[in-house]
């Protein structure tokens, strides 16, 4: 990696740190003791095997490409920032971009739940966005669900010859985040049914309260995505090769 594009890449990690750290009141994810003990127990297990396999990822992909880590740690950045930016909406929860679909379609999803997870803990610890507590519902929803739909968008636009690529990344990344808001909503929904009509209104009065503000932010999370993966095949073109995103390279799990 040239020196330009190392500073092209430290530039956005730079502003993404700038944005992140700003202090935001009463935003979360799911906020800090807001799920059930037995949700938030339960919710972590889940995400343990995905932990576990995305360790594993990292951990090949670099020692076969080391060159790459500055550009899993801008993926990371990316997530971080986007994700900070928060709208309150539903009671304990917040609308925001999520930011790990462009990870999801760089690195594959097993290695976005630990950056997912890493954002979401410095998140929880450094802005009080989200909580310790529920940091397993949050992983799932954000750096798991949401991030797996992505990379399964992603193949298939991979697969089709002739599909446009930037559409294939709008898509992939508008729909994860999408998604990612429809495991929050049953999550909020498994613990809080509603008394009259169960699980299913409660969720579905949860989707409806996020998809005011999570379409757009959902829209915005897919062109911004796209203007990364341009400049990212500017100033990064080699490192995209060698992880698989461009012709030439390998895929990611």
């Amino acid at each position: 990696m040239s020196r330009r594009e190392k500073k092209w890449i430290a530039a956005i990690t730079a502003f993404a740190l700038a944005f992140g750290v700003a202090p935001a009141a009463n935003a979360m994810h799911i906020m800090e003791g807001y799920l059930p003990l037995k949700y938030c127990v339960a919710w972590g297990v889940f995400c343990l095997p995905f932990l576990a396999a995305g360790v594993i990822s990292i951990r090949r992909t670099l020692q076969e490409h080391r060159k790459v880590l500055l550009l899993l740690a801008m993926a990371g950045a990316f997530a971080f920032v986007l994700s900070a930016l928060k709208i309150p909406s539903v009671t304990g929860s917040s609308s925001h971009m999520t930011g790990t679909g462009l990870a999801a379609i760089l690195f594959g999803p097993t290695a976005t739940s630990v950056l997912g997870m890493i954002v979401l803990l410095f998140q929880a610890v450094l802005l009080a966005h989200g909580g310790l507590t529920t940091l397993g519902a949050n992983t799932f929803s954000m750096a798991i669900a949401g991030p797996l739909l992505t990379f399964a968008i992603w193949q298939l636009f991979k697969k089709k010859e002739g599909m446009p690529k930037y559409a294939g990344v709008f898509l992939a990344a508008s729909l994860g985040d999408l998604f990612t808001y429809c495991i929050t909503s049953l999550q909020l929904g498994l613990a809080y049914s509603a008394a009259a009509g169960g699980l299913g209104v409660s969720v579905a009065k949860f989707l409806g309260i996020f998809a005011a503000t999570q379409i757009p932010l959902a829209v915005i999370e897919g062109l911004i995505s796209v203007v990364v993966v341009i400049g990212l095949e500017t100033y990064a073109k080699l490192e995209l090769r060698e992880i698989g995103f461009l012709k030439g390279g390998r895929g990611n799990v």
